[in-house]
């Protein structure tokens, strides 16, 4: 039985449409073992930075944690004074300032350092991601 389409030949598997595929299947293969192996690196490189930066702010962030709270010395300088005056029978008011929370300053550095963890995380993340798909 003849061939309906002239390119094609039966049963040997040379025809035009598999020497195609066959070519096309050998430039994909060879394509994405060069993109895997380039960016299988590239995500070892992001994951390695991520992980130093992240050790690295985390370290600032729990350096700062304590400008959060108020000043713990002026707190133990009050109550000793209130003793001393208990001791002595005297009174005389105490100076009371009441802390007004940490400064704007501080408020925006922690934010931008918590902020930058958050990034640093999420970029740790991708490159899990990626190196598992």
């Amino acid at each position: 039985m003849e061939s309906p389409h002239p390119s094609q030949s039966q049963g040997d598997g040379k025809d035009t449409k598999s020497r195609f595929w066959a070519t096309y299947t050998r430039e994909a293969t060879d394509h994405d073992g060069e993109f895997l192996e380039k960016y299988q690196s590239d995500m070892d490189i992001v994951l390695i930075f991520a992980g130093l930066f992240s050790a690295v702010n985390t370290s600032f962030i729990v350096n700062m944690q304590s400008s959060l709270n108020p000043d713990p010395f002026y707190t133990t300088n009050v109550l000793l004074g209130m003793l001393l005056q208990t001791a002595n029978s005297s009174f005389v008011p105490p100076v009371n300032q009441p802390w007004k929370g940490p400064g704007t300053l501080v408020i925006w550095i922690q934010s931008l350092t918590y902020a930058s963890l958050c990034a640093s995380l999420l970029a740790a993340l991708g490159a899990v991601l990626g190196k598992q798909w």
